[in-house]
């Protein structure tokens, strides 16, 4: 399998948490950290977008969003831009509870589109009456790079469009359930509530594995 970058896109402006969310903690760590440790080894490199330059975390490369002001497209576009590989794997940075085993899936799958995006029922977005495609937990071709700038300069920046001019694969929700059944990878961390949310399903996860661990099993997270 050809060599994969991955991109973490920590450059937004975080109104609705009301404060830097990438630097927000969660348990011992913080959203930001959390998303690196869960993407580290997926790929043959780490970047980070951000919207200024930050202090280099080891082993992650760090890249100023070249349009900041435009989200994830923004984002995207610098990914790409700076990636060494011809493929990149594009998360955020408040997505704390993705799945190694689904990127992993994704990292492996033979590399015939544009983009690689989970499918999954219309209900949990307003994209439209067919599904939701997780633009931000998906892997994107540099071949994408014409499209994406084109649409910058025009300043049509919904992710779900861009989508109309690339070829895609999807990932059907059948299989996204196989690896992550309660779809926790897509939860994102955007407000306090969402964070007080995260906290609390994290402090239940830790108990659950003490409690495995004083029963003597193995540790399947």
């Amino acid at each position: 399998m050809d060599p994969l970058s991955v991109a973490v896109l920590a450059g937004g402006r975080s109104r609705r948490m009301g404060r830097d969310k990438a630097s927000a903690p969660l348990g011992d760590a913080s959203l930001l950290d959390r998303v690196l440790d869960r993407v580290a080894g997926v790929g043959q490199e780490t970047i980070l977008v951000t919207a200024d330059a930050v202090d280099a975390r080891p082993g992650v490369r760090n890249v100023v969003d070249e349009v900041p002001g435009r989200g994830g497209l923004g984002g995207i576009h610098a990914a790409l831009r700076a990636a060494t590989y011809a493929h990149c794997l594009v998360v955020a940075c408040d997505m704390p509870f993705l799945n190694r085993s689904l990127l992993r899936y994704m990292a492996e799958e033979p590399r015939d589109y544009d983009v690689l995006v989970p499918s999954l029922d219309a209900g949990r977005s307003d994209q439209g009456e067919s599904e939701t495609l997780e633009t931000l937990h998906a892997i994107y071709g540099r071949a994408c790079l014409p499209t994406i700038e084109r649409r910058l300069v025009a300043g049509s920046l919904k992710l779900a469009d861009l989508l109309d001019d690339l070829r895609v694969r999807r990932i059907p929700e059948s299989v996204v359930h196989r690896y992550d059944p309660d779809l926790l990878s897509f939860f994102n961390a955007n407000t306090p509530d969402d964070l007080s949310w995260a906290t609390e399903h994290l402090r239940e996860f830790d108990a659950r594995r003490a409690a495995r661990r004083e029963a003597g099993r193995s540790d399947v997270a």
